[in-house]
């Protein structure tokens, strides 16, 4: 049986030249890795856009764990973690996302509990004044009152003779005309003598 072997010399340089290689390949491993910037820019737009939102009144605990994430992004991406550096804004982005939504829903109840109460108070007051209009209307009406404040009745209603028709002949009576008096009676009624 034959074994093969190398000489001694040349195997020492093979063993170096593939420490070399592993070497080289494993720093151009990691220096392929390219520093996540859309990643970190993404992550920032949503922060900003959930504190736009108003997360920080609505979703104060989602809004801070996304800040907590991004800052521990920007340490990663300090220290040339990239791979740490994307998972972490990846996060940061999600939470925020989270804090914008619970935001946005948060704002939107606020509407609605305050449109409930304008239509309870608009309610209230239609209440009131149909209350106040039919009290208006039970009340009896009062007359007018007069320039010597004595209380006035309604004037009777007719009674039926008077209602009738007229007697046959009996038609439209003419007053005798009262206009033309003695020019000696007008002169000294109400003028100057």
């Amino acid at each position: 049986m034959h074994i093969f072997s190398l000489p001694a010399g040349l195997s020492g340089r093979i063993r170096a030249t593939t420490a070399t290689l592993a070497l080289t390949l494993a720093l151009a491993g990691c220096a392929t890795v390219p520093p996540p910037d859309d990643s970190m820019n993404m992550a920032q737009t949503q922060l900003q856009a959930a504190r736009d939102a108003g997360a920080a009144d609505y979703a104060p605990v989602d809004l801070g764990f996304a800040q907590d994430k991004f800052q521990q992004a920007q340490t990663a991406m300090a220290e040339r973690k990239y791979a740490d550096t994307a998972n972490l804004a990846e996060e940061s982005r999600a939470d925020a996302e989270l804090a914008r939504a619970k935001a946005r829903l948060g704002a939107t109840r606020a509407q609605i509990q305050s449109k409930i109460q304008e239509n309870s108070s608009l309610r209230a007051q239609g209440e009131q004044a149909e209350a106040a209009a039919q009290q208006q209307d039970a009340a009896p009406v009062a007359a007018p009152s007069s320039s010597n404040s004595a209380p006035t009745e309604d004037m009777p209603a007719p009674s039926s003779s008077v209602l009738s028709a007229p007697a046959p002949g009996a038609g439209f009576q003419t007053l005798p005309d009262n206009s033309q008096q003695p020019a000696s009676s007008s002169s000294t009624q109400g003028g100057q003598p």
